[in-house]
């Protein structure tokens, strides 16, 4: 609720600026990043109003990141909304998000530490980085699981391994907090992709955007990959015909990866992930971050949305 008012102070007098700004902020995400600054900070609670700015930072990212992922993938839905990008144009949402993000940087400056600043700017590149090798992925059943892996910590481990960095650094831990900290958020990061590749491939979507969007927009991601890589040579050539197709029978599909073990191998992935976030975590010494932690954990697995 904090991080949200301090997310509304930024809005500026500018009308079109303003109406963009509001409206992006009104949806409530699950803000989960920038819980993670928030807990990997706790351990110095002196520092409240430094751990709120650096939260709202972590937010900012992120809602920039979106904005422009909506223009790329030409969605029209986020958060069960429509889009900025569908309400205005795309342009507006290249702005907005070029503003958000100058946004997070002037309040990084004004945190004052070389090292916080340095970790953002640089998951900021790299999470650009991901979009971009994501590209590479599009159509291209040629891609294998180290190649997702990659996009996945790019994409979204990127900005949840550098808010809990962040966000430990401010606390003043030591090396070893610092280091079970970001290593628990890199994991958990990860596991969080591999969770809304698979919420997209079912048949009735709660996740607040259009089922099957991946594969619309000819993305191969873990559920097809690995229905891919167990499908004979007819599989092979019914499951190329989705991506191929403008028009998707949704329950064909579905029945089709599953059958062949996609979904069932992408949840033994997302296991794999949640256990080695779980074993960072059990490193932490502070009871309360660990069991914190753990709480996000249990809250990211078992998401339905």
């Amino acid at each position: 609720m904090q991080v949200k008012k301090l997310l509304k102070n930024e809005i500026i007098e500018e009308e079109i600026i303003s109406s963009l700004y509001d409206y992006i902020f009104k949806s409530n995400g699950k803000q989960i990043r920038a819980k993670l600054s928030l807990i990997a900070s706790s351990i110095d609670r002196r520092k409240t109003k430094k751990r709120l700015k650096l939260a709202s930072i972590i937010e900012l990212l992120h809602t920039a990141t979106l904005v422009h992922d909506d223009v790329v993938d030409s969605s029209t839905e986020r958060r069960g909304k429509a889009s900025i990008n569908s309400i205005w144009t795309n342009s507006h949402s290249v702005l907005i998000g070029d503003y958000i993000y100058s946004k997070a940087f002037m309040l990084m400056v004004d945190l004052n530490d070389i090292k916080i600043l340095e970790e953002l700017s640089d998951a900021t590149n790299e999470i650009s980085k991901g979009e971009l090798i994501q590209l590479d992925a599009i159509n291209n059943i040629n891609v294998d699981l180290n190649y997702l892996l990659k996009i996945s910590y790019f994409k979204t481990g990127r900005l949840f391994e550098a808010s809990a960095k962040s966000g430990a650094i401010l606390g003043g831990g030591n090396q070893e907090y610092i280091r079970n900290a970001t290593t628990f958020s890199k994991n958990l990061g990860i596991l969080f992709q591999i969770k809304d590749d698979l919420l997209d491939y079912q048949i009735e979507s709660s996740s607040g955007k259009p089922n099957f969007q991946d594969i619309k927009e000819k993305k191969i991601t873990y559920p097809f990959y690995f229905a891919y890589e167990n499908a004979n040579k007819s599989e092979k050539k019914s499951l190329e015909r989705f991506l191929k197709d403008d028009k998707i029978d949704n329950k064909e599909l579905y029945l089709l990866v599953n059958s062949l073990g996609g979904i069932k191998n992408t949840n033994i992935l997302a296991i794999k992930y949640m256990k080695l976030a779980k074993e960072a975590s059990m490193k932490i010494k502070n009871k309360i971050v660990r069991n914190e932690m753990l709480n996000l954990l249990n809250i990211s697995i078992n998401r339905k949305k």
